[in-house]
């Protein structure tokens, strides 16, 4: 049932708000039911004290100050009559009259008051025996203290009613009786009735709008989740050209946003990987293909013996050729598994390049190369691991001549900017298109894809070279433009010299 994000989510916001709307109506229950029992007690409270009032007058002027019976017995109509228009404006208004004994002796108020009429004896209960007040109001009566209490009043009431005894005093002081005031609890069980289920209705339409606006929404927000996994489907298939629809600029838009650029990523990947294989197969099938028919000619017979040696030579060209090709597999398998250390010490850059330009030196009078070395000082010093910066070098002005054309111009430049040394290789020839510039660093990439020009890479040395940079915390940058020249350029952190 809870299997999908949608369902998740959209049930528990509708038990937050369900649960927030039974509390409120709980809430709202509670103050409307105690402002209404605050309401008639006040209301209660005003009409026995104007009860008290006037029986305390009349008793002055009739001089019967002590003998509530008496008193009653003279006054009941006029008593009922007064009582009568004190419940005027409230239903279910009774109020008893007890003597000093907590007896009751008179009933008026309301027309519910007609029902317990006057009986000189007492009101009788439920089990046939007078209606008394409890033992402890009529002490707490005594002491002049108002008594209040939520009760049937010993049977009297079919239901619980809200009672107020207020005592009587004569006006010798002497507690000649009490006045008891009550009401129904129907009224505002009624009201809270109305308003819970006036709470409850509206509860009912809010939670239907709250379940129409989360289902949209909420749909809204999953359907580019479903997309995504329905694309991550397609992924696992290596089928990386789907792409998820980006709508508005949130969270979800953002995601997906990032979820299509992994895709394109993943894309060029693929790319890269099968261009790879192809460039790898090309790569050891010729040189492959090659020895073994040289060898297969030499062995039967075909090739001369003095021409052999020659083919010999074309041979171990191509074994060499193999030799690099798997050096630079190796090479990048190591870097990649973190296999390969790098030893930090400070080195003399300018001696590096002049060493790797002297092993050139007959390659660069082939090409009839217009050579310039140029460098701040003679000597100057950067930190990192010699054998990965020298082959950093070697790769660089390798290519410099490899792609340089006749008689061009080829600079090696050393330079300091910034608390940095920075090494840059230029020469003059096809340079690189701005469509492949940016791709130089990539793994297995290779700009010359007919393979015209390069028949001895497959497109991995710069990519080493990028990798050891970023070991070092270096940068490595290509400029060129394209059938005019190029030039790469690396940095690293300036080193100390090392002579005493």
């Amino acid at each position: 049932m809870f299997k999908t994000v949608f369902i998740k989510y959209l049930t528990t916001f509708l038990l937050i708000n369900l649960v927030c709307l039974l509390i409120l109506a709980f809430v709202t229950g509670s103050l409307v039911d105690r402002y209404n029992t605050n309401y008639k007690k006040t209301t209660l409270e005003n009409a026995s004290e104007y009860i008290s009032e006037y029986m305390y007058d009349r008793m002055k002027l009739t001089q019967i100050t002590d003998d509530m019976r008496a008193y009653v017995g003279i006054y009941a109509k006029t008593l009922r009559e007064f009582l009568g228009l004190m419940s005027v404006n409230v239903d279910d208004f009774v109020t008893f009259i007890s003597d000093e004994n907590g007896q009751l002796i008179l009933a008026g108020g309301s027309e519910l008051a007609d029902e317990y009429g006057l009986d000189g004896d007492g009101f009788e209960g439920p089990d046939g025996g007078k209606i008394v007040l409890p033992k402890e109001h009529l002490a707490n009566l005594k002491n002049n203290e108002k008594t209040s209490e939520i009760s049937d009043l010993g049977g009297i009431f079919d239901s619980d009613f809200i009672i107020l005894s207020t005592p009587i005093f004569s006006p010798q002081g002497r507690y000649s009786g009490a006045i008891v005031t009550a009401t129904s609890k129907a009224g505002m069980n009624n009201l809270l009735d109305g308003v819970v289920r006036t709470t409850v209705m509206v509860t009912i339409g809010i939670l239907v709008a709250m379940l129409a606006a989360v289902y949209f929404t909420t749909r809204r927000l999953v359907a580019p989740l479903r997309e995504m996994s329905s694309a991550a489907k397609n992924f696992a298939a290596g089928r990386f050209d789907v792409r998820v629809p980006v709508r508005g600029n949130d969270e979800v838009a953002k995601l997906a946003g990032a979820f299509n650029n992994m895709a394109a990523s993943l894309e060029s990947n693929d790319e890269m990987r099968r261009l790879f294989l192809a460039n790898v197969s090309h790569d050891l099938r010729t040189p492959m293909t090659t020895i073994s028919g040289f060898i297969d000619g030499i062995l039967d017979g075909a090739i001369p013996p003095e021409k052999q040696d020659y083919y010999l030579g074309i041979i171990a060209s191509e074994v060499r050729r193999l030799s690099r090709l798997v050096s630079s597999l190796l090479d990048i398998t190591r870097i990649q598994a973190g296999e390969r250390k790098f030893t930090m010490t400070s080195f003399d850059i300018c001696e590096m390049c002049r060493e790797v330009l002297i092993s050139s030196e007959q390659r660069i009078e082939e090409k009839h190369l217009d050579v310039e070395f140029i460098a701040d000082e003679d000597n100057m010093y950067a930190i990192g691991d010699t054998d990965a910066i020298h082959q950093i070098v070697y790769n660089l002005m390798d290519n410099a001549i490899k792609f340089s054309r006749d008689g061009g111009k080829y600079t090696v430049r050393i330079t300091e900017r910034s608390g940095r040394i920075e090494t840059s290789v230029f020469n003059e020839g096809d340079g690189i298109s701005q469509d492949d510039l940016p791709y130089v660093f990539d793994r297995f990439y290779k700009s010359d894809r007919s393979r015209g020009l390069d028949k001895t890479g497959v497109g991995l040395g710069l990519y080493i070279a990028k990798t050891i940079m970023d070991q070092h915390n270096g940068t490595i940058t290509a400029e060129s433009e394209y059938g005019k020249w190029c030039r790469f350029t690396f940095s690293l952190e300036k080193g100390t010299s090392t002579r005493n």
